[in-house]
Parts: C-alpha cells; sequence; structure tokens
C-alpha cells in the first residue's frame, strides 16, 4: 500500500515528522508537499496533490493530511469521488477505529494544532493497521457515498 502526504505551513513539521516515522517503518510513503515552510501557502495547493493519488487507486492507497485543523484539509479531499476522509485532532480515539472499521475512511486529516507528534505518530500506526469489516451495511453505505451525485 502506498502512502501519500500533504499540509501547507501549518501542519508542515508534523507532516516531516510522520513521515519519517513511517519511512523507518518501511511504508511506502510519498511526500506530496509541502516541502519547505511557507508561512503563506495554502492547504487548497497541497492537499489535492495527495488526494488525487488515492481518488485513482483507493483500494491500494491512503493519505494523510494535515492542517491547522484538519477540518478544511478533510472537506477538500472528501470532495474527490472514491476518497473518504476523517478528521483526527485529538480526544476521542474511537472515531479511528470506527473510520476505519466501518467508513473504510481512506484518508486521515489530522489537525496539527492539536496533537504532539507522538499522538500523531500512533493515531497514525493504528489507522494503517485497521480494516475495513465489509459488513453490508456498511458496504452499502460506503457504496453510496462513492455514488452520491456531485
Amino acid at each position: 500500500m502506498k502512502i501519500y502526504l500533504a499540509t501547507d505551513h501549518a501542519g508542515f513539521s508534523l507532516k516531516e515528522e510522520v513521515f519519517e516515522f513511517l519511512k523507518n517503518k518501511e511504508f511506502d510513503v510519498v511526500d506530496c508537499g509541502a516541502t519547505e515552510y511557507d508561512e503563506t501557502d495554502d492547504y487548497t495547493t497541497w492537499i489535492p496533490k495527495a488526494v488525487e493519488q488515492v481518488a485513482s487507486d483507493p483500494e491500494n492507497s491512503r493519505g494523510i493530511i494535515f492542517g491547522g485543523s484538519g477540518e478544511g484539509e478533510a472537506m477538500i479531499a472528501n470532495r474527490f469521488k472514491h476518497v473518504r476522509a476523517t478528521v483526527y485532532y485529538g480526544s476521542e480515539r474511537k472515531i479511528i477505529e470506527l473510520s476505519r472499521e466501518h467508513n473504510d475512511a481512506n484518508v486521515l486529516s489530522i489537525g496539527a494544532r492539536f496533537i504532539s507528534a507522538e499522538e500523531a505518530k500512533e493515531v497514525v500506526a493504528e489507522w494503517l493497521a485497521l480494516s475495513f469489516t465489509n459488513e453490508a451495511r456498511h458496504a452499502r453505505r460506503n457504496e453510496a457515498i462513492d455514488n452520491f451525485p456531485a
């Protein structure tokens, strides 16, 4: 599985740490940018670069995107067909489990201003290890999401 990362300035340092963490764990990870810190950049530039890759091969790829809150980044991601993004910015870890097992989320949007690097690494490792249950009710809902009119 290929993992695509992207961020703007708000999540830049956290993305760099997670990138190194994933490389050290021998994941096939691609940094889609930003590749240098620029306090004036916009997430609307970088997030689509990773999400497009996931959308083109949703069965064999995942995206991890970063922003200040992770909300705007997820909003962009969820505009792409076959992408189901979830947001994590701390607190309730059960959302990570449910996003994979029930929703087959293939993009994780992290609110970098709300969690530590250690928590981000733990959450990313947990999220990547989880699988979709493929229960009929969940599969039916996910298919409806993927085919929802634009």
